[in-house]
């Protein structure tokens, strides 16, 4: 059994080394459209189903289904607006289902990373080949169809098991969001090559907030400022990064999209707001921070924490 995921070191808030973004800028806002494609049948999972109800769950299907037929779109045009770029968590999938999506992305200037194939097959007990074998064809997929290389990951659903940082890292994703363990990025220990983690959020992540709290509308967009304000304020000492992951078939819902609009105002009205992508932040700070933060946690603290 493990005591703890075994991929990080215990690291205080204050104390650490300082980071300054490009520009001096003290807070990277990205934002994550999670573009997803659901089966209508997946295949079985023992230790997760992906729909509530009896399979073919045409209701929750469709639901999902919303996002890409509409609600991408509509988030899309407000995000461009406001000259906002996205970094794709994308189930590659959606490539072949959607290719006017990722059309839409490309001209647009945005990052597409991996969310694997479809959200509906899961991680948990593949072997270290299966998960190689999905990581590959998320690469081959995304070069195809956007000329991009694979430099982020977030595992499908989340479900990453121990094996799997060492894997990404083998396989050379440069980061990984699925620890949510912190307001920073921070070295990843894998047991062989580099691999980093980007902040991600389940705290504001509208999958929790709309669907599993039912939280107002207004109360998303207040948590969303307030989220931001708290790290612009911090990152007058050392900077911080706020990531906002979005998913279509929610926040591109009508009576959601002002949320987003508002939100996004808020953040670009400030000065010293570096507005970057997934790779970009990854890669700022792997050639800067990587190396420092490394030998500032291997020599523990006062406190104690190897």
């Amino acid at each position: 059994m493990l005591a703890e995921p075994g991929h990080y070191d215990y690291a205080p808030y204050s104390g650490r080394p300082r980071i300054v973004w490009p520009g001096g800028a003290r807070i990277a806002v990205w934002l994550a459209p999670n573009i997803e494609h659901y089966e209508l049948e997946p295949p079985d999972n023992p230790r997760k189903t992906p729909w509530p109800r009896p399979v073919p769950d045409v209701l929750n299907y469709s639901h999902r289904d919303y996002g890409n037929r509409a609600g991408f779109w509509r988030m899309a045009d407000v995000m461009a607006r406001h000259g906002v770029r996205g970094s794709v968590s994308l189930n590659v999938a959606v490539c072949n289902h959607f290719p006017e999506i990722i059309e839409r992305c490309c001209e647009l200037g945005w990052e597409l990373f991996s969310h694997g194939t479809y959200n509906t097959r899961y991680f948990y007990d593949l072997s270290e080949d299966q998960q190689r074998a999905v990581i590959a064809d998320s690469r081959e997929t995304i070069l195809k169809y956007s000329g991009q290389s694979l430099d982020g990951w977030l595992t499908p659903a989340i479900t990453n098991d121990e094996t799997t940082q060492h894997v990404l890292a083998e396989e050379g994703i440069k980061y990984t969001l699925d620890m949510v363990h912190d307001d920073q990025p921070m070295p990843v220990k894998v047991r062989n090559g580099r691999l980093i983690s980007v902040p991600y959020s389940l705290e504001v992540n509208d999958v929790p907030l709309f669907q599993m709290r039912n939280t107002p509308v207004e109360r998303y967009t207040s948590m969303v400022k307030a989220q931001f304000d708290q790290l612009y304020a911090e990152g007058a000492e050392s900077g911080t990064v706020m990531c906002l992951p979005l998913h279509p078939y929610l926040t591109g819902q009508p009576q959601r999209i002002a949320a987003l609009d508002e939100a996004l105002a808020h953040i670009v009205a400030h000065d010293g707001v570096w507005l970057a992508t997934g790779r970009e932040i990854a890669a700022w700070y792997t050639e800067h921070y990587h190396d420092v933060f490394s030998k500032w946690l291997a020599a523990g603290t006062p406190g104690g924490r190897r």
